[in-house]
């Protein structure tokens, strides 16, 4: 017993030392979303150990208790059947599913993602573009962009749009909470508050091609001089993100340092996912030919006489009903 308990210290130092370098972000939530998921983890968590902690113990403690050394285990070759296991089986299993059910559909409803946060502070809306590989923040209330990093005052609500110029991405802040996907031609939608000042890590978690490991960005939490600061520095700038501008930056990147645009084009978010939107509604007009093509064929092909051939049997032609009054 004592070799046994030895060996499970030195499992146990073995995953510490594995998982030391592990980043638990999502459980260091700055955030009331991202607290409201971490509440949901450990309670899953919990429920879970109930089952699994005791499965655990009894996979080694019967081996044990079982052993062939062990003249004082009871040897019943021929039992079959308990109806008190069956019991705690199948009812404890069942009441864990229930109450995650419960759980689920609740949280679910209450961390919707498209639910605005209730909150007395006004609002900022920041409008989100992923691109290869990189994020566009834009801020149409103050006129500016920034590339691979995002400020916000703490303890007002975020109001993302979220939309993206290439492949699908996705979008998420674990230390705020609730990951989002963003498509092109699309927009999704997400609300998060920050409580602690701070920087925090943002990135993409949908692999989307040759730059996709680089694809981080920073989210600065800050006070409220302290963004006002932050957008004064950002209309500084002389670059400006007009047509021909985005077009340049749209171009696949990696590894794209922080910049920030002081002047942004009028609607720059709105012709990003309708151009995409353009291109969805050309794939469908085309698909939709086809079908038609395809539906009107058979028909035509149907519009055929027959005739007796001179030896009696029928044999049919492809004469149309104007050749046929002919």
């Amino acid at each position: 017993m004592q070799a046994l308990f030895s060996r499970l210290r030195y499992a146990g130092v073995g995953a510490a030392v594995l998982l030391s370098g592990c980043n638990m972000e999502v459980l260091m939530p700055k955030g009331d979303v991202g607290a409201h998921e971490k509440s949901l983890i450990l309670i899953a968590l919990g429920l879970m150990a109930i089952v699994a902690i005791p499965v655990i113990a009894m996979t080694l403690w019967f081996p044990w208790r079982y052993r062939q050394s062990n003249k004082k285990a009871t040897y019943a070759p021929n039992w079959s059947h308990s109806n008190k296991i069956e019991v705690v089986v199948w009812t404890i299993p069942a009441i864990i599913v229930a109450i995650l059910a419960v759980i689920t559909w609740t949280s679910s409803h209450a961390l919707d993602p498209y639910k605005p946060l209730e909150s007395e502070a006004k609002p900022i809306t920041v409008q989100v573009v992923s691109m290869d590989w990189k994020w566009l923040f834009v801020y149409p209330e103050y006129g500016v962009a920034s590339v691979n990093e995002l400020a916000f005052p703490t303890d007002r609500p975020v109001n993302f749009q979220i939309t993206s110029d290439s492949v699908m991405n996705a979008f998420f802040i674990p230390q705020l909470g609730s990951q989002i996907y963003a498509m092109a031609g699309m927009e999704t939608k997400l609300h998060l508050i920050a409580r602690e000042p701070g920087t925090y890590a943002g990135l993409s978690t949908n692999f989307s091609g040759e730059g996709f490991s680089d694809m981080h960005f920073q989210a600065i939490a800050t006070s409220e001089d302290g963004f006002k600061d932050w957008i004064a520095k950002a209309k500084a700038s002389q670059a400006n993100l007009d047509t021909d501008g985005y077009n340049a930056l749209a171009q696949p990147s990696e590894k794209t340092p922080v910049t920030y645009y002081g002047n942004v084009a009028p609607n720059l978010f709105v012709n990003v996912v309708n151009k995409h939107m353009g291109e969805m509604s050309h794939d469908a007009a085309m698909h939709g030919d086809m079908m038609q093509m395809h539906h009107d064929a058979p028909q035509e092909s149907m519009q055929m006489d027959m005739h007796p051939h001179q030896d009696g049997d029928a044999m049919s032609s492809n004469i149309t009903p104007a050749k046929a009054e002919k």
